[in-house]
């Protein structure tokens, strides 16, 4: 009997391995400890369900975040707009479509509203030929005949209106009879009216088909004129009248990556994190299987049994983490197609998923898995059964050994990058550029990937460091294979956060061209003079000045503000001089006036003296070559009128209305809106260049967001005396995305650092429980905890950081000043002392319970 228990079993000579009856066995065996460990391997369930989820959510946000392809001209591939004031308009519209076929026809005519958003009545038929996908019925019925609008929601809330109300407008009364939006472009406001109703048209639109001759001879790209003709719309479209203007929807396009390679390179950037989590997982996995494969290798397995096991619990894991993680994705992408709708402006079809890219993503989770679990397999199958039993982990390879194929492969993905053209390729819609951006990517990944595991050898423990911090570095290090991975994937969070920070903190580059939102929730703007961008509209006169004077009061105090605050220019504007043209300031520089500065407790003795201009823009006050101007400088007489100058700038002198390097301070406290006074000329500048003030409106502050009842009150206000208002719009600034990038990588890298620490102290259970005997108390497990997580999260940020510039720097070299022009100096700061500091303050807080792994003794 004794010599039974230490002989294997014989195989048959037909089935060295024990046949099919060993396999089942073994595979039972493998489902049995998965679902008796199911605690101990929710972590890796969770970590591959949040990167399948990840994945499933952004393939949606890349997909549907472009507006549809049926913007600006539905089902049509031309558009053709004649003016309102073409004298015979009528004629030309049928001359139009008895030359060219069918047409739809859409007429806008301009309607005041009173802000500088102004609305359009629009005539057009809902089941037109090719406009229909320009329309949709949100809640009544269309318009069908003399005297009946349908409006946008955003139009009935401007005027305080619902269905079976009456619409006055400019001496007529509308029906209202239902709401209707436009699903292309979800900011379009219009008050749609039946066909023919628009009595004089500002614009007709006539949306039609390209003749079919036009792509073969004569038209855009065709092979009748190489060159082609100065404006392609008139061969395509011969004889149009003079004042007609062609679009073509082949010319349409803007500078952005294609949808396809936006979802293509976050499938790959998911999926690359699935793998890395995935390793992190099976490691750990393997390693507390190790005695139980000792024992199974004792009693007679053979070494693909062995492995069998470790496969058969991956498979198992993987597929119900990628279903799980399927399930997630979809709930979180279907919670937040409305918040994408608005933010995208246009209507999200929630069905409308890259569902080749999730299928992907489901089918390399459960893949990854599989092939994550089977490396670890085959390295315990090899381990003797004496030392399997021991449960001691395998000493690490040599560092250099480990170090070549990470160099190798990351430095491949940067010649890759370097190939990529750059911020200039970034407009193409795919070709070489997007796969050498996808393969560098992917490539530069894998190499840090690669890199990590040796890099966990930097954590020397030096004497002097508490006993706990030794501890926990020595583990770390012990155990490189599970905190290598673990490494790679908060290295990988803190790589894709830093990309996007950077990436959105290009529109920065140029100061000048400021971006964001043009007013905050608690502001409005009343104009005297039309704004800059606004609608046509005639400057007040002087008594209709006074008369919004007078009653401004009474507006503030229904909007519960602060007195307004007069707004007063000079003409005068900033640039930026250049080898090759100017970079002009956008927005209009405000004067300082001591009631302006007063508003935003500015004091006077805080600006320094000779100062010319006060700004809140970040870096402003250092940009080279800048230059105050005003009057005509750059404006010169022609038989035409004023002009303004486009190749050759005069000299830069005081007497032709420009200071050169005027001097600049930087003033935070002043607003940031685009429309804000966040620029300011100082009345030392104003009196010293004898310069002449105008008043451009008032400026309300209120102590909250205005209500939608009180922004009708100022667009009222504005409709009574022939102002115009301006409230907050919802634009999103660029600093808003690099912050939600910081903020998103952070939760990343805190969520892999919380599973991958637990799975590594777990490792270490035999190791506390000895700590403990000797007396070691909760504080030290609390240090040893916290100090596994700070260091995972410091060098983790450091090497994705390191791997995100260098990645910048390789694919953006021949713009590097627009790349790394203003990185917001903030959010690195964050990652780098802000992740480490949260993930060791987490370890230190839920760190203190004893484990019940070291109370008692495991049996495997």
């Amino acid at each position: 009997m004794s010599t039974m228990l230490h002989q294997r079993p014989a195989a048959s000579a037909g089935t060295p391995n024990g046949g099919v009856p060993a396999r089942r066995a073994v595979f039972r065996w493998a489902i049995r400890l998965f679902r008796q460990e199911w605690r101990q391997q929710l972590l890796v369930l969770g970590m591959l369900a949040v990167a399948v989820a990840a994945t499933i959510w952004g393939a949606g946000v890349a997909t549907n975040t472009p507006p549809p392809p049926t913007a600006t001209y539905g089902t049509a591939n031309a558009m053709i707009a004649l003016p309102g004031s073409d004298p015979h308009l009528s004629a030309d519209i049928a001359a139009i479509q008895q030359k060219y076929g069918p047409i739809d026809l859409i007429e806008d005519q301009v309607v005041a509203s009173g802000t500088t958003q102004n609305i359009e009545l629009r005539a057009q038929d809902p089941a037109g030929r090719y406009g229909a996908p320009l329309l949709a019925l949100d809640s009544g019925r269309y318009p069908s005949g003399p005297g009946q609008a349908a409006l946008t929601s955003q139009v009935a809330s401007l005027y305080g209106l619902k269905t079976g109300d009456t619409w006055h407008e400019n001496g007529r009364a509308w029906l209202v009879t239902g709401i209707v939006s436009n699903p292309t472009d979800l900011l379009d406001e219009f008050a749609l009216v039946a066909p023919g109703q628009v009595s004089s048209p500002d614009q007709a639109t006539i949306l039609l088909d390209q003749p079919a001759s036009a792509s073969q001879d004569g038209g855009p790209g065709g092979p009748g004129s190489p060159a082609g003709p100065r404006d392609p719309g008139q061969s395509v479209f011969p004889g149009l009248p003079a004042s007609a203007s062609v679009s073509l929807a082949a010319q349409t396009g803007g500078a952005q990556l294609s949808p396809a390679t936006i979802v293509l390179v976050i499938a790959v950037l998911g999926l690359v994190f699935i793998g890395l989590v995935s390793v992190a997982g099976f490691s750990v996995m393997a390693q507390r299987r190790l005695r139980a494969l000792g024992m199974l290798s004792a009693i007679g397995a053979t070494e693909r049994n062995l492995r069998l096991v470790m496969i058969s619990g991956g498979l198992a894991v993987g597929v119900a983490g990628a279903l799980a993680g399927a399930v997630l994705g979809l709930a979180a992408w279907f919670a937040y197609v409305p918040t994408l709708q608005r933010a995208s402006g246009h209507v999200v079809d929630a069905a409308n998923l890259p569902w080749w890219a999730l299928a992907l993503g489901v089918v390399f989770a459960a893949a990854t898995s599989l092939l994550a679990s089977s490396r670890p397999a085959r390295t315990m199958a090899a381990v003797p059964v004496v030392t399997a039993l021991s449960g001691r982990p395998a000493p690490p390879k040599a560092v250099h050994r480990a170090v070549a194929p990470g160099v190798i492969v990351f430095a491949v993905g940067i010649v890759c990058l370097a190939t990529a053209d750059g911020l200039a390729g970034a407009g193409g819609s795919g070709g070489a550029p997007a796969l050498h951006l996808v393969g560098g990517l992917l490539a530069v990944i894998i190499g840090i990937v690669l890199l990590a595991p040796p890099a966990i050898s930097l954590l020397r423990a030096s004497p002097r460091l508490p006993v706990a911090i030794r501890i926990a570095l020595r583990d770390l290090v012990r155990y490189r294979a599970r905190s290598g991975a673990a490494l790679a994937a908060v290295t990988f969070a803190a790589f894709l956060a830093t990309g996007i920070s950077v990436i959105a903190s290009i529109q920065f580059e140029n100061v000048l061209a400021w971006t964001g939102p043009n007013l905050a929730g608690s502001q409005v703007i009343v104009y005297a003079l039309p704004p800059q961008g606004g609608p046509n509209a005639t400057p007040l006169g002087s008594a209709q000045i006074a008369d919004v004077s007078r009653h401004l009061g009474g507006l503030a105090a229904r909007l519960h503000a602060r007195p307004a605050v007069a707004l007063e220019s000079t003409g005068a504007t900033l640039h930026q001089a250049g080898a090759q043209a100017h970079k002009d300031f956008t927005g209009t520089v405000y004067v300082a006036t001591p009631q302006l500065l007063a508003a935003y407790g500015i004091k006077v003795g805080q600006i320094a003296p000779g100062t010319d201009v006060l700004t809140m823009r970040p870096g402003m006050a250092s940009l080279p070559r800048m230059e105050l101007t005003w009057g005509n400088y750059g404006i010169q007489q022609g038989p035409g009128g004023f002009t303004q100058k486009d190749r050759v700038l005069p000299s830069c002198t005081l007497s032709g209305g420009c200071l050169a390097s005027p001097v600049i301070q930087t003033v935070s406290s002043l607003p940031g809106g685009t429309s804000a006074p966040n620029t300011v000329i100082t009345e030392y500048a104003v009196r010293k260049y004898r310069l002449q003030t105008q008043l451009n409106g008032w400026l309300i502050q209120a102590p909250a967001p205005l209500t939608a009842a009180q922004l009708r009150t100022a667009r009222q206000f504005a409709l009574a005396y022939g102002a115009t208002v301006e409230t907050a719009s919802s634009s999103v600034g660029p600093g808003e995305i690099a912050d939600g990038a910081t903020a998103l990588g952070i939760v990343i890298a805190l969520g892999v650092l919380a599973m991958s620490v637990g799975l590594i102290r777990s490792e270490a259970a035999r190791d506390l429980r000895t700590l403990t005997a000797a007396g070691a108390s909760g504080a030290t497990r609390r240090m040893i905890t916290a100090a596994t997580a700070a260091a995972l999260g410091l060098l983790g940020t450091v090497l994705g950081m390191a791997g995100a510039v260098i990645a910048g720097l390789a694919w953006a070299r021949s713009s590097l000043s627009v790349m790394f022009g203003d990185v917001p100096v903030a959010d690195v700061l964050i990652l780098v002392i802000g992740l480490p500091l949260i993930a060791a303050a987490s370890g230190w807080l839920f760190a203190g319970r004893e484990p019940p792994a070291v109370a008692r003794q495991p049996i495997d």
